[in-house]
Order: C-alpha cells, then structure tokens, then sequence
C-alpha cells in the first residue's frame, strides 16, 4: 500500500467515523403543548429517548414561538402542589425521560404570535454535550391531558 492510498483511507475512515458520532443520540417524540387562555403560560410535554450508552442531561430551552422557554418540575408534596425551575434534567445510557403534566415540562411564556390548537412549533433543546435538539411540538387545547386524545 503507498503512502497517498494510507493517506486517502485514514481520511475517510475519519471522516465516516466524524459523521457518525456528529449525529445526535438523543431523540424527541409525542410532543405537546396545552395552550392556555390569555397570556397564560402554556406546558410543553414530550419523551426524550437516548440510544447512547452515556449518561447525558437535558440543559436548556429555546422557542422561535415564545420569548421565554423554562424547563421546570411540578411536585406534591404534604398535599400542596408546587413548580420549580430546574437547571438539567438527567437522560440516562439507553433510557427515556417523559416530560408529563404534574412532573416535568417547558414553562412556555410570552408567544411571539397568536398559538392557537392545532398550530405546529418548535422547540429546541440543549444538550450535556453541547448538541441542539430542535423537536416538533403540536398545539392542544387547554382541556387535552395528552398528544393526541
């Protein structure tokens, strides 16, 4: 094997394994969002899905669709129900992470445009790793207690 052959197949062993690990490992599906009347903040549910075998966290937020975008935690907790912002949600090796009514969800404030059931958005996520998971969300009214019912 000449040196230019070498040269050319560590090149494109290099880049095939590049392209690889360039694609994110995290997926996002079902997403949601209940919108509420006013200029009431809306939730965002979805399922989060990490085919990687490392442990990675959910970072961040962002909408085109709403100024503010939050990821936060409702509890209960000696009957009193409380919501609190958090800074990561935890998305472990080869495991799924639900963002669900009363447990996490995207506090979604201040829409940039009417949103109205029905209506597609986007709402983009940052990764542990640094990656951007931009994720479709379908607008549901406020009386919807899932994606699609």
């Amino acid at each position: 094997m000449t040196f230019r052959s070498l040269a050319a197949s560590l090149f494109l062993l290099v880049a095939s394994t590049a392209g690889a690990t360039d694609t994110t490992a995290v997926e996002a599906s079902a997403g949601w969002i209940r919108v509420l009347p006013g200029s009431l903040p809306a939730g965002a549910y979805v399922t989060f899905r990490n085919h990687s075998t490392s442990a990675l966290k959910i970072v961040g937020a962002e909408s085109a669709d709403y100024a503010e975008a939050m990821i936060h935690r409702s509890s209960t907790e000696g009957g009193m129900g409380r919501m609190e912002m958090v800074d990561s949600v935890d998305l472990p090796p080869e495991g799924t992470v639900s963002f669900t009514p009363g447990g996490y969800h995207v506090m979604l404030e201040k829409p940039t445009h009417a949103v109205k059931p029905g209506d597609r958005l986007t709402i983009t996520f940052e990764l542990s790793d640094g990656k951007k998971l931009p994720a479709t969300f379908v607008a549901r009214p406020a009386n919807a207690t899932g994606p699609t019912d």
